[in-house]
């Protein structure tokens, strides 16, 4: 197993609170995102955030600020906004490290999920699936992170446990621990009187961009084929921000012209 030690640092267990606050982009992109952070209201139960997202394409300018989606002010920073930064301890190879997500910018893409609770029965799935495709992400120099509000000694002892009696054993990334909840409040996840994480995922660019979100109910896992297919598509339009990606794209397939006439070119084909 293998992590970027420029980037995940071994230190000595010891006890910190982790604290969110907003990433410190590139100017180009800070000055056009919104940093300021409010908290979900309760929506039938499920404490989803509600973003009022505002898109400003520039006619026949195409580069990548203009694909940029900023939520209004008193909204949370979610997609198309710079990533709440945090430090925190984890676990990583048996080990008690930190883990600062602003270590991340400028070289690499992160892959940021939040799950439940340790010793639980959906999240081992999906954990351990990230983990078996690891190195997939490695090749599209992308880093995951898995959360949750359980302590680094509880991460330890699941890793500890085999994979056939509920365990994960070794995994190829860090757990981190949130348990002053504060990471997952900052991504709009936590379920306040559960105190618990929802499955949110995010993908963060080498900028510091959320760029992709997706939140699921506790009892619904997640799709790690989706997850890279979604994370191609994003790198794909940031190579080519001339081009956006259409249903289901996935690398080697038609792109498409967002514009009235070339995409016809697409439509036609299809």
């Amino acid at each position: 197993m293998a992590a970027s030690t420029a980037l995940i640092s071994s230190t000595p267990s010891r006890a910190f609170s982790s604290k969110s606050t907003p990433l410190v982009a590139s100017s180009s992109i800070s000055k056009s995102i919104s940093q300021t952070l409010t908290f979900p209201k309760s929506l039938n139960g499920l404490r989803l955030p509600r973003v009022a997202h505002s898109v400003s394409l520039s006619r026949g300018a195409h580069s990548r600020r203009s694909f940029l989606v900023k939520a209004s002010a008193d909204e949370l920073p979610l997609v198309g906004n710079v990533a709440p930064d945090f430090e925190a301890e984890a676990v990583f190879d048996q080990e008690f490290i930190k883990v600062k997500l602003s270590e991340y910018i400028g070289k690499k893409y992160v892959i940021l999920f939040f799950y439940p609770l340790d010793f639980t029965f959906v999240c081992p799935t999906e954990i351990t699936a990230f983990s078996d495709r690891h190195a997939e992400f490695e090749q599209l120099n992308t880093e995951i992170l898995g959360v949750s509000v359980d302590s680094v000694f509880s991460h330890l002892a699941w890793v500890q446990t085999d994979r056939k009696s509920g365990g994960l054993g070794d995994l190829n990334y860090p757990l981190i621990s949130d348990v002053t909840k504060s990471i997952s409040k900052s991504y709009g996840v936590l379920i306040p009187d559960q105190g618990i994480a929802l499955r949110g995922l995010f993908i963060i660019d080498k900028e510091g961009v959320i760029q992709h979100s997706t939140i699921n109910n506790l009892a619904i896992g997640r799709s790690v084929d989706e997850t890279k297919r979604t994370l191609q598509a994003l790198q794909y339009v940031q190579d080519n921000p001339d081009e956006v990606c259409p249903a289901g794209w996935k690398p080697g397939e038609k792109s498409m012209k967002p514009d009235p006439k070339l995409s016809k070119e697409y439509f036609s084909a299809i």
